[in-house]
Formats: C-alpha cells, sequence, structure tokens
C-alpha cells in the first residue's frame, strides 16, 4: 500500500495563511473600544472562581427532566436562549454565552435585555451597535472567536477555537475563570434533524432539537450541528483540564456524549 507523508512545512504555512487572511480584522478585535473594555473586563474575571465548581448549561430536551431548580446559587454557564426558561425557574445563569452568527441576528434584542454578564462573538458585534436598550451595563463582553486551528485556550483574552458548539466556548471561559470542576447538563450531543454539517435551514415549526419548542420555531434560521468536531474539541478540553488538575463531568440525562465521565446529576446536590 503506498503510503504518503504530510509535509513538515504545511502547519507552518497554514497557520501563516490564517494569520495573513485575519489581519484586517485583528485592529478592530482589540483597538476598538467595546473590544478594550471587553478585555478589561475578562482581565478582572481571569481565576476568578479558582477552586470553584460550575454548571455548563446546555439547551437539550434532556432539560425538561433534569430539575435546574438545584443550580439556583451554583455558578452556571447558560447557552444561547436558556433565557427561555428564566421565568420559568424564577432565577438566572450567572453568565450567558453565545458565538453563533443565526442566532445572534435573530436574538441580540432579547439578549440586550438581559441584565447579566454575557459574552458574545466579536464578529457579531454589528447586531448590538442600533439597540436601543444597549446600556454600559447590559453591553456584553466580545471574544475573538474563530473556526480555525482547533486548540483550547486557557486565557479567554486572545484567540477562542468555537470548536462547532457554543458548549467548548463555555468550557475555555470556565477556565480562564479557575474553575475547578465544570458539570455539563443538557448537553444531549443528539438531533434529531439531520443533513450535513453546518448547513443552514429553516425550522418548518415546533423545535424537537431544544428543550422548548419555541427555541428554534417556526421560520428561525439555523445550522446543523457539526458532532464530529464538536468532539475534537471536547477532546481537547478534557486534556487541558485534567494537565491543570481539573475535572469535566457529565451530567446529561440520557446524553450521547462520551468524552468526559458521567454522573448522576441528583447524587451532586
Amino acid at each position: 500500500m503506498k503510503t504518503f507523508k504530510t509535509n513538515p512545512l504545511y502547519p507552518l504555512l497554514r497557520d501563516a495563511y490564517i494569520w495573513l487572511r485575519d489581519l484586517p480584522q485583528l485592529p478592530g478585535a482589540y483597538l476598538h473600544p467595546w473590544r478594550r473594555e471587553s478585555l478589561r473586563r475578562l482581565a478582572m474575571l481571569k481565576d476568578i472562581h479558582r477552586g470553584r465548581r460550575a454548571f455548563i448549561i446546555g439547551n437539550g430536551p434532556s432539560l425538561k427532566y433534569t430539575d435546574l431548580r438545584k443550580l439556583r446559587g451554583e455558578i452556571t454557564f447558560g447557552l444561547n436562549r436558556i433565557y427561555l426558561l428564566f421565568s420559568e425557574l424564577g432565577f438566572s445563569t450567572t453568565y450567558l454565552v453565545s458565538i453563533n452568527d443565526l442566532v445572534i441576528e435573530q436574538c441580540a434584542h432579547e439578549m440586550a435585555e438581559l441584565v447579566l454578564p454575557k459574552f458574545i462573538s466579536w464578529r457579531s458585534r454589528r447586531h448590538f451597535q442600533h439597540l436601543p436598550k444597549v446600556r454600559p451595563e447590559t453591553l456584553p463582553t466580545f471574544l475573538y472567536t474563530t473556526y480555525d486551528l482547533p486548540r483550547f485556550a486557557t486565557d479567554a483574552r486572545g484567540r477562542i477555537w468555537e470548536g462547532a458548539t457554543v458548549t467548548n466556548v463555555a468550557l475555555q471561559l470556565a477556565y480562564h475563570m479557575g474553575i475547578q470542576q465544570v458539570i455539563l447538563v443538557g448537553v444531549d450531543h443528539n438531533f434529531v434533524s439531520k443533513g450535513p454539517a453546518n448547513t443552514t435551514v429553516v425550522s418548518e415549526g415546533d423545535d424537537p432539537n431544544h428543550f422548548s419548542p419555541a427555541y428554534f420555531g417556526k421560520g428561525f434560521r439555523w445550522q446543523l450541528p457539526d458532532l464530529e468536531t464538536s468532539e475534537i474539541g471536547y477532546r481537547l478540553a478534557r486534556r487541558a483540564y485534567e494537565k491543570a488538575g481539573r475535572q469535566v463531568l457529565d451530567a446529561t440525562i440520557g446524553g450521547k456524549l462520551t468524552v468526559f465521565e458521567k454522573v448522576d446529576y441528583n447524587t451532586l446536590f
């Protein structure tokens, strides 16, 4: 069988190409007033929760069978439209993270009303520039996230690889904040809707893939998941946490993800 050797220069050439391609947006990503403020906030958040545990709450259907009321008082990272649950729970998550362009484009006006720390991808800042309810206290913290060069960022002030899911970004933020033990809930890693990864589709009715049928309800534009790439990110996260003597556990009820050690949600309290 004929074998091929990878040119050792390829990774360097690839990285150089991506750096040159992204060069025009770098000044804004680091010098724009909003981004400078974001870097200041991220510096203040570095290791702010050192030694603590935190929950990253996905948006899968399993949340319907998870008693989230037990998370009152815990450090929690909510993702995308988790705020649809806030009135039912009687409390909000500690943080909100959203990096998908389509989600932010269609929901920025809702996110702008939330008075809690929000982390948003820098490239989506345009959706907040003209909203009347964006005040200094509700302005998101903007993250410089990218699609390329898989890596796990231990410092969120630099480039953060998205890893095909906002959950991977939340894992990097939690590490940045010094979280010792991360527990995943609602990260089902399983979608009823099938098709090529990252394909943009328009919902034709109730959403079967999330905790609420209105999550990506009729007419909502969204992208089909890339579960394979997200698992690459999860494995990078597991290695980074373990190397630092930290831990990621998966307490999702009935979840299909196999990267992290499983734990019974109800034994955590």
